[in-house]
């Protein structure tokens, strides 16, 4: 199955071209550095990009200052992170082993630069894309969070970063190792906390404070302009993001949750063209969210977009829950769909400790050698139930219906029936949730009547309710909810909706055709549209 970096041996030695070199040591500066000189912490802005001409840079573990992986930076190398891209923060501690000469370029001079000369920006963005791979395959994450299994905050903080390919690292409550991380920290190993480095301990762990830590979550000032605001970070969103940033739009993609949205819950997506040996869905919007930003879109989560209010001067004003705004010459509603919650008592409670919404590495993670029950028919919870096969005893497909043909694949539900780990029960919907601090069985209700069984996880992948609450009052909806665009509300783009300048596109539009592919070429063809809108004339 495809990945994020093609190769490990990516990141290793992967020189610059000559001419390359030689740009970089025109735009920048030269700077010498003892040995043990830290150049990076965790938590410090990117500002720079490093050459380097002479000498070997390490990863410091940010715990204990010992060196954390083998391999080292050396002359012909470079020192940046994908973060980089976007204005992050440095996720890992880089010191200097020996005396070091470098050439530092500030961030956006050698953005500039990269975006001149497209060979060499290739280069280092493979190279940052399998850096990255490294780390979330690898131990050598500087986000480290203790308690998971017993605190619900914690648990959120570890699928935002999980959903958002944030290195971290998970130790239970007394263990020997967040005993160490602790006792570095001057913390107790008994409390649930969560440290981005040795110096950085959230105060108030929530993803939002996370984010803002790791330069996920920006800062607008003085009601910053923009050109295009894109809510929403599925594929759709992406998509739309890559093209705006191609054409020169300053373009802002917010997303309340995670970048990937629905489909980055997807373990494995086999029909989208090009990718014969099938991909992720949170790997497939990777790589779309690192080819925006090389083009200059940015990207910020987790924000929640409030209100839209139209301005005297035709622009759009958006208001974020944390209070700060921006003002926008168009807006691209691409906010999708969520599951929607079954009607059951105490599923709140269970909710992040046993139920649901994602099948992804981080929640299959307590599943192992269980029994696992899935509810829903699509393709979702298709690739769900195959995907925790893999690693629970049994998994159970609960489906309402009495057929998949109508909302499956024909592959995907061929593959379910032939897997002897994955049971489907027709005519069944989960009746009642049962446990304590976490879920430990379900109530499953058939024409016949009822069953409990023992479950250690419910995915609940049913329904599908748009994301437009915050749209009620400003654009045309339909009776389920749905984004209206096109000739239905006297419009000319497909796109359009009923307010000038704001457009609709993947599943939140009503009639969209609810598939990967199709937001995906949405997206893309709506940003000619939105460019006419911006350039020519409101």
């Amino acid at each position: 199955m495809e990945t994020i970096g093609r190769d490990l041996r990516e990141m290793q030695r992967t020189p610059l071209a000559p001419e390359h070199v030689t740009a970089i040591r025109r735009a920048g500066q030269e700077q010498s550095y003892p040995a043990g000189t830290f150049l990076s912490r965790p938590g410090e802005p990117i500002d720079r990009f490093v050459y380097v001409e002479e000498g070997e840079i390490e990863v410091a573990d940010a715990f204990t200052g010992e060196r954390l992986v083998p391999s080292t930076l050396g002359p012909t190398q470079f020192m940046a992170e994908i973060g980089f891209l976007h204005g992050g923060r440095w996720s890992m501690a880089m010191r200097t082993a020996a005396p070091t000469r470098v050439v530092e370029v500030p961030r956006a001079a050698m953005l500039a630069l990269m975006a001149r000369v497209p060979e060499m920006s290739d280069i280092i963005i493979t190279v940052l894309a399998a850096r990255r791979r490294r780390q979330l395959e690898g131990r050598d994450a500087s986000l480290v969070l203790i308690g998971e299994e017993a605190d619900r905050n914690i648990r959120r903080i570890a699928s935002f970063a999980s959903r958002n390919r944030v290195p971290y690292l998970s130790h239970p409550l007394g263990s020997a190792e967040a005993q160490a991380v602790a006792t570095s920290c001057a913390i107790s190993a008994d409390l649930p906390a969560a440290i981005f480095g040795r110096d950085n301990v959230v105060a108030d762990p929530t993803p939002q404070n996370v984010a803002r830590m790791l330069g996920m979550n920006l800062d607008f000032v003085d009601d910053e302009e923009i050109d295009l605001l894109i809510v929403g970070a599925g594929p759709a969103g992406v998509a739309a993001a890559v093209y705006a940033g191609s054409e020169g739009l300053r373009a802002l993609v917010v997303d309340e949750s995670a970048i990937g949205g629905q489909a980055g819950t997807s373990s494995r997506i086999e029909n989208y063209m090009g990718f014969p040996t099938g991909i992720s869905g949170a790997d497939l919007v990777w790589r779309g969210e690192v080819q925006a930003m090389k083009f200059g879109t940015r990207f910020a989560v987790p924000i929640r977009v409030e209100r839209l209010d139209r301005l005297p001067d035709s622009c759009w004003c958006a208001t974020f829950d944390n209070g700060q705004r921006v003002r926008t010459a168009a807006v691209v509603v691409a906010t999708g769909v969520q599951y929607r919650r079954l009607p059951i008592d105490r599923l709140a409670e269970f909710e992040g400790a046993g139920i649901y919404y994602a099948a992804t590495e981080n929640e299959a993670r307590f599943c192992r050698d269980g029994e696992v029950v899935v509810v829903g028919g699509g393709n979702s919870a298709g690739q769900a139930a195959m995907f925790l096969s893999r690693i629970a005893a049994r998994v159970r497909l609960l489906v309402r219906g009495d057929t998949l043909a109508t909302s499956m694949s024909s592959y995907l539900s061929s593959r379910l029936e032939a897997d002897p780990a994955i049971s489907i029960e027709y005519g069944a919907e989960v009746a009642a949730v049962h446990g304590d601090a976490q879920l430990a069985g379900v109530t499953i209700r058939r024409p016949e009547g009822e069953e409990r069984t023992d479950a250690c996880a419910l995915f609940i992948m049913v329904g599908a309710a748009p994301n437009t609450g915050w749209l009620t009052d400003v654009v045309g909806l339909d009776e389920k909810g749905f984004v209206r665009t096109g000739a239905c509300v006297g419009k000319d783009s497909t796109y359009a909706t009923s307010a000038a300048g704001i457009y609709a596109v993947g599943d939140v539009r009503a009639g969209s055709v609810k598939r990967v592919a199709s937001s995906v070429g949405e997206g893309s063809v709506v940003i000619s549209r939105v460019w006419d809108y911006v350039n020519t004339g409101r």
